[in-house]
């Protein structure tokens, strides 16, 4: 039986880890830092994990919003592509920084970017 990638990438611990790091690098990063304020980022980053472990093959236990609809403000505050490749590249930082494969980093990257078109409205 195939592994899902969040048993390859080791699971709730390494949600955990990976979101934590995740995020200390997207509120560190003026390009996007801003969409960020007064967010309480300890909810943020449960929902976060939730999501991420569902997406990538884990328990789902995921009760956010659509991504469509829980992104529809930012993009009224003009989130775009490039933002939306600011948090790619923190993604591919932080999992390298965990020292994740770079095959397997390629594939949380082919999910991630699946969900670019619902994050952006289109």
């Amino acid at each position: 039986m195939m592994q899902s990638v969040y048993e390859k990438l080791g699971g709730e611990a390494a949600m955990d880890a990976a979101v934590d790091i995740f995020y200390r690098k997207v509120l560190s990063d003026d390009r996007i830092s801003r969409f960020f304020e007064g967010v309480d980022m300890d909810k943020q980053a449960a929902k976060q994990k939730a999501f991420l472990t569902m997406a990538l093959g884990g328990p789902n236990k995921y009760t956010g919003k659509d991504l469509r609809v829980g992104h529809a403000h930012l993009v009224k505050m003009g989130l775009n592509d490039s933002h939306f490749d600011a948090v790619m590249e923190n993604l591919a930082a932080t999992l390298t920084e965990l020292k994740v494969p770079s095959s397997l980093i390629a594939e949380a990257a082919k999910i991630a970017e699946s969900t670019r078109k619902d994050v952006l409205g289109r």
